[in-house]
């Protein structure tokens, strides 16, 4: 009986996304691949060992260290994260799982981003899985289960990240589905009538049943935050992904 390659279609997939995506952006904006190593033999291919290169850390470690960070650190691993970012959705990849533990850094403070196992040519097809993004970076549309979403999901995970990296604690730490909308809706209020149009009718009711949430100010519960860093995230993070600031600059 012939072995195959892959016992399932979607390893494949995943292992291409995984390799042509980082070879799109090759050892300057993501994690560059330095090897790619074959079975002894063709009949024992189950599996691919894909080599990186070496990275020092990443910013998940960094951000529960006791290492000290300026506005000058923050400012340039954001930069370095939109530049990515940019050049990623350039291609019409969404990236769909981007977290500090993903935004690998060396000693030079260089940031790439690594981990494309999620990652989705956004012109294959209309219809694209929810079930995407770690929780605690993902935005409203996809806890409403919405399937028809944009490049805006990476933006709101960026909003998120960049917070964390500045209070040195995640923004939304939500223990499950519900608890992870109720903190964000705490946060940045109830959405409006006008921002509700992009969800469908289930989603909808559901929001309209939840107790109504008064905007909080993020001046006054991020007081060590530069005022400028709160406007761009506040851009970031609005409920509305069509009303979402985009990653050109």
């Amino acid at each position: 009986m012939r072995r195959e390659l892959f016992v399932r279609s979607s390893c494949f997939v995943t292992w291409i996304m995984k390799t042509s995506v980082s070879e799109i952006f090759w050892g300057v904006l993501v994690v560059a691949i330095r090897d790619i190593i074959p079975p002894p033999q063709r009949e024992c291919f189950n599996d691919v060992y894909i080599a990186y290169e070496l990275m020092d850390t990443d910013l998940h470690q960094i951000i529960r260290s006791n290492q000290a960070l300026s506005e000058e650190h923050c400012q340039y691993f954001l930069y370095q994260i939109l530049r990515g970012l940019k050049y990623i959705h350039s291609a019409n990849v969404l990236h769909r799982d981007l977290k500090p533990s993903n935004l690998l850094l060396n000693a030079n403070c260089d940031l790439k981003i690594c981990d494309f196992g999620l990652a989705r040519v956004t012109s294959e097809s209309d219809f694209m899985t929810e079930y995407v993004v770690t929780r605690w970076y993902r935005p409203p549309e996809l806890l409403l289960n919405s399937s028809d979403y944009t490049a805006a999901i990476d933006v709101w995970s960026v909003g998120c990240i960049f917070m964390e990296l500045m209070d040195r604690k995640p923004l939304f730490p939500g223990r499950d589905h519900v608890h992870q909308l109720r903190l964000l809706m705490e946060l940045i209020g109830t959405p409006s009538e006008a921002e509700l149009e992009f969800l469908n009718e289930n989603a909808k009711r559901y929001i309209r049943q939840l107790p109504l949430y008064r905007r909080e100010s993020f001046t006054e519960k991020f007081p060590n935050v530069h005022p400028l860093a709160i406007d761009l995230v506040e851009k970031m993070l609005t409920f509305d992904p069509r009303q979402r600031i985009t990653g050109e600059f």
